[in-house]
């Protein structure tokens, strides 16, 4: 059994309750933590981050992109999200589920 991280959030000042479930959830969390310096697939490896916010824009989550460059071998640009929403999370839970 795998664990699967669910976490209940809502938008303040008065959005009501969003459960978010899996990776997403992973995004939002390391959104809210990171604060003003925002989250980059460099800083925090995920192997879908454009999706997880995509997904978390869905839900009413305010989040900017910034495009990055950045050197060495393979150098080119990168994204860094920062969430723009202010974000209460009200509960978060890894539960058990069955996966492949």
């Amino acid at each position: 059994m795998a664990k699967r991280l669910v976490i209940t959030a809502r938008i303040l000042p008065d959005g009501q309750p969003i459960k978010v479930v899996g990776r997403d959830a992973w995004a939002l969390r390391n959104l809210v933590n990171a604060g003003v310096r925002g989250c980059t697939p460099i800083d925090h490896p995920g192997p879908r981050w454009s999706h997880y916010v995509f997904k978390l824009r869905r839900f009413g989550f305010v989040i900017e992109t910034i495009d990055e460059q950045h050197g060495g071998p393979f150098a080119g640009t990168h994204a860094r999200y920062v969430l723009r929403s202010e974000a209460e999370i009200i509960a978060a839970d890894e539960t058990e589920s069955a996966a492949a």
